[in-house]
């Protein structure tokens, strides 16, 4: 049987993950299934038909089940109303029994309420025991299957949303980042952006997400463009690259007067030839040429050969 994959997402900003809808056929972008995930039935939105079939994953394609009733819709709707009566709840309970290093920061029940998943983070290095806290909540969710998930910052920014720090009124990973990227210093570096951490840190006391939106264009940009402390020739001469401007793609030299005055100008790429090319070529031009010693050389310079006889 070919197999017929989607993309389907359970929150509004949130992963897509891909399932078999080869029992359920004709499923379209917008309508909501029930499919069967490692943590149980959900229900999610399609919102992706796989036109090329992905890797298989670990454990072989889960399935679609069928199609979301409005009833399902309705019960998903009021587990969900039923979530932050839950947090605080169990909020209040692991103040009592002193859990002072975790947050609970969400709960969240799947579409017909037998699952109940509260979403934690800590500051502890440590491993936190939460079995008490997990025994507690079932007690007073009886009938529910209880799982307690840790997360960390970024994914605690993205559930509480709220203002960037840059100003943004609601933050990337609250409005339209679906998964996390890997940060590093060095694109910062290549940004050319300070290194103050409130420059580079977001509200999630990590680097922020937007210094990679426009790194990999910063890394083509400079590939086209010298290094600094690179020796160039310019139209006013010889310099020495003191600062890039890889998006306007220009480059600041310093240069020196001919009274010895050193000042600093901005040029296009265009403008510049590497210092060690035009060495070159000056070396080649006062070189004389490979016919000389043998006759029929017209550069008019003198032989070596001649000059040593003298």
């Amino acid at each position: 049987m070919d197999k017929n994959i989607i993309g389907v997402r359970f929150t509004k900003v949130g992963k897509i993950y891909h399932f078999d809808t080869s029992a359920v056929p004709d499923v379209g972008i917008g309508e909501h299934v029930i499919v069967d995930t490692s943590r149980g039935k959900h229900l999610g939105e399609v919102v992706q038909i796989v036109q090329e079939l992905p890797p298989k994953p670990e454990g072989g394609w889960r399935y679609v089940e069928r199609r979301a009733t409005p009833r399902d819709l309705l019960l998903l709707q009021s587990w969900q109303s039923k979530q932050t009566e839950a947090m605080i709840n169990c909020r209040a309970r692991a103040a009592e029994i002193g859990l002072n290093d975790v947050k609970i920061v969400a709960a969240e029940y799947n579409y017909d309420g037998t699952r109940l998943v509260f979403l934690y983070s800590t500051d502890s290095e440590e491993k936190v025991d939460l079995k008490s806290l997990k025994k507690d909540m079932h007690d007073l969710y009886h009938n529910t299957h209880i799982e307690m998930r840790q997360i960390g910052p970024r994914d605690v920014a993205k559930i509480i949303g709220g203002m960037g720090a840059c100003g943004i009124e609601t933050r990337c990973c609250s409005k339209f980042l679906t998964d996390f990227s890997p940060i590093s210093i060095k694109m910062a570096k290549e940004q050319g952006i300070s290194l103050t951490p409130n420059e580079i840190t977001g509200m999630c006391g990590r680097l922020r997400c937007c210094l990679i939106y426009e790194y990999q264009q910063y890394v083509e940009a400079r590939k086209q463009l010298p290094k600094r402390n690179k020796r160039v020739g310019t139209p006013k001469g010889e310099g020495k690259v003191v600062d890039v401007l890889p998006m306007s793609n220009k480059v600041v030299v310093l240069l020196e007067s001919d009274e010895g005055k050193k000042f600093t100008e901005t040029f296009e790429r265009e403008d510049l030839q590497p210092w060690d090319e035009l060495e070159a070529l000056r070396r080649k031009s006062e070189a004389p040429c490979d016919r000389h010693n043998t006759g029929g050389c017209t550069c008019g310079k003198s032989s070596p050969r001649k000059n040593n006889q003298n």
